[in-house]
């Protein structure tokens, strides 16, 4: 197992740092009041290249590979991109691109994938439902096939990139009777007839990251932009999404604690009281040896499901250890990043108060923590619902 970054790789993070320390970070703090989304800063990132990172040349991708997509996206944070930008890259590059580009077929590769790669064209994921979010399998959402195309019905809630993404790859259910076999993933294109933009959501944090419900009444979609065969909607999300999800999206909150274990080792160092800087208590040298400890540990944990990945090795468990373990020890990270700032970590002019509230969605998002402590459980345990086969 082989975890060194090369020289190539040492050099692109250097890059990405540059790029959003001196591009991305400035446009940041007037998007992140007014809770908008900055489509200067995503332009400047389709430019550099982030979008095109996981995807095959011929379509216009990058090729790079899962562990230096990871670098990419860790460095990007680092260098203070909000949790929200990289939330919409995630949700456009790996929840949108990635199926189309592992599942789909030709025609769809050709169709959509070089507008992704350049970031031209923005992509969503519509999977939660208002009554479907960690129980993937209740999703409600129908789809009915009708001579060439498919009539959706249903109702998508929490959808990064809602308002403003070009196609999204849903999922529906096509068999009622066939349980996790009657789930299906379509292409749907934001001016298919019948679909609609329901209440955009107002959140706590990744507020440059804009959210809203997807609505579907007797939407029309070709047969054309069925993903995959029927039934193959488990595999679209099981299969290929989560451990995509959890190595490249969770490289940009790796990059997060980075970024707020910088800032607070910057702030130590300047912050005087009692006639010293703070960095000489031994209060504060505590908090930044366990900041420290805990980044090493989620570099490790993300780096060796990237490695995997990369190595075509199955790695669900060890994505789920990894998405658990980053996401409850970046919350003790962002809140010690504000401790030790004090008072002036309560205000929004500095990095960690964004921060601390971006890290949060982290617990909740691509699987709860109780979720995930359940399904490692199961894995372990080797054990199966009542009646599954």
């Amino acid at each position: 197992m082989e975890f060194s970054i090369n020289e190539e790789q040492q050099a692109f993070m250097k890059s990405v740092f540059n790029f959003s320390k001196n591009e991305i970070y400035p446009l940041m703090e007037e998007f992140e009041k007014k809770g908008e989304f900055c489509w200067e800063a995503w332009k400047k990132m389709g430019e550099f290249g982030m979008m095109a990172l996981p995807f095959p040349e011929e379509y216009g991708g990058a090729n790079a590979g899962v562990l230096t997509t990871c670098l990419g996206m860790e460095a990007l944070t680092r260098g203070g991109a909000s949790g929200g930008l990289t939330l919409s890259w995630g949700a456009h590059t790996i929840l949108c691109g990635v199926p189309i580009w592992l599942i789909g077929n030709e025609e769809q590769k050709k169709k959509y994938l070089p507008g992704i790669a350049s970031g031209e064209k923005l992509g969503g994921f519509g999977l939660t439902e208002p009554n479907a979010g960690s129980d993937a399998a209740s999703v409600q959402t129908t789809a009915v096939k009708k001579g060439d195309k498919y009539i959706l019905n249903g109702t998508k809630m929490f959808i990064t990139n809602g308002p403003i993404a070009s196609q999204f790859v849903v999922i529906a259910v096509t068999d009622k009777k066939a349980g996790h076999f009657g789930i299906s993933a379509f292409i749907v294109d934001a001016d298919a007839p019948g679909f609609s933009i329901g209440k955009e959501l107002d959140k706590m944090g990744n507020r440059t990251s804009t959210t809203s419900e997807l609505i579907f009444e007797d939407c029309e979609v070709p047969a054309a932009n069925l993903l995959g065969p029927e039934g193959m909607g488990f595999v679209v999300v099981g299969k290929t999404i989560l451990e995509y999800e959890r190595s490249c999206l969770l490289a940009a909150g790796l990059g997060g604690m980075e970024n707020t274990l910088d800032e607070s080792i910057k702030y130590a160092k300047e912050r005087v009281q009692f006639n010293r800087p703070i960095a000489q208590f031994q209060a504060i040298q505590e908090k930044i040896a366990n900041m420290k400890i805990a980044v090493e540990g989620a570099r490790m944990a993300l780096y060796r499901v990237a490695w995997m990945k990369d190595n075509n090795i199955p790695a669900m468990l060890e994505a789920c250890l990894a998405k658990l373990f980053m996401s409850e020890v970046g919350l003790k990270v962002a809140d010690d990043g504000v401790q030790i700032h004090g008072g002036y970590g309560y205000m929004r002019e500095y990095p960690v108060e964004r921060n601390y509230r971006d890290v949060k969605l982290g617990t909740i998002g691509a699987g709860t923590s109780e979720v995930q402590r359940q399904v490692i459980g199961k894995m372990l345990l080797k054990t199966k619902k009542k009646g599954a086969k």
